[in-house]
């Protein structure tokens, strides 16, 4: 995976076809069509809204709950949805692998940029709820993209990774799917982690080591309000502040590196 490569007009003309192809095949077919870009994550969030804040009475000391709640469930979905179709992209795209010779790397970054599309219409959403929930508008707003950028990585890398097993084993995206479900609860989604703060400070320090968390609280803070807990203002080691971003940095190193090592047997166990 050479930057030249990557740079390449070549490579970006058929990234940008594939991204395009993505796009419109995940909506073909469907009623509501794109519009389930944005109805998806705001299903999953109504729902998750009635249940803990209507009905469970949390995150009730919490400025904005809605937008922390919509925040989380926004990010967490965009993680969910690369993750899977990073994964899954290799085995998709068996039949295009065994026609032409092109970089393999594209196939997963045109599967996760489809994603980060999806995303970017949310964030949208999010924003304009934001403001209408009262939150004002701050300069602070134009970091969070910069931060969603860490997530994209981090994507990248575990799609980079586990894809290439899975093009042998096809196992490997089911079991992903059934993990997803578990780290859904062990990130602060639709909990504060003051309440985990508040229960084990310990466990705090540990749950914001992770970059899925840290990415969140982060978005939180930079967009909703500065009273957000995050990595950098809860831990008192600075050293630990830097932790999440190297195991993105070692996840997307290592994944690159596995997938380019795995790539030349695509073609044949795709």
């Amino acid at each position: 995976m050479k930057i030249p490569n990557i740079c390449s007009r070549k490579n970006r003309i058929l990234l940008k076809e594939l991204v395009k192809t993505d796009f419109k095949l995940r909506y073909q077919g469907s009623v509501l069509g794109y519009m389930w870009a944005v109805l998806r994550p705001m299903m999953l969030f109504a729902i998750l809204y009635v249940v803990f804040a209507k009905i469970l009475k949390m995150g009730s000391d919490i400025p904005h709950y809605p937008v922390y709640l919509l925040a989380g469930t926004v990010l967490w979905s965009f993680f969910s949805e690369c993750t899977s179709q990073g994964i899954q992209a290799i085995v998709a795209r068996g039949d295009l692998l065994r026609k032409i010779s092109f970089p393999k790397w594209i196939i997963v970054v045109s599967a996760t940029t489809t994603a980060l599309i999806n995303f970017l219409i949310n964030l949208g959403v999010v924003i304009i709820f934001a403001i209408i929930n009262g939150v004002t508008p701050s300069l602070s707003w134009l970091i969070v993209p910069f931060i969603v950028l860490e997530l994209y990585l981090l994507s990248l890398g575990i799609s980079f990774f586990l894809g290439a097993i899975n093009v042998k084993y096809r196992d490997i995206s089911s079991i992903w799917e059934v993990f997803m479900q578990a780290l859904f609860y062990a990130v602060p989604v639709i909990y504060p982690i003051t309440m985990v703060a508040d229960a084990s400070p310990l466990a705090a320090k540990i749950f914001l080591l992770n970059p899925i968390a840290q990415v969140i609280q982060d978005v939180r803070y930079f967009l909703i309000t500065n009273q957000t807990i995050t990595t950098w203002n809860y831990l008192p080691e600075q050293l630990l502040h830097f932790v999440p971003v190297l195991i993105v940095i070692i996840i997307i190193t290592l994944g690159g590196l596995y997938f380019r090592k795995r790539s030349k047997y695509f073609a044949e166990e795709a």
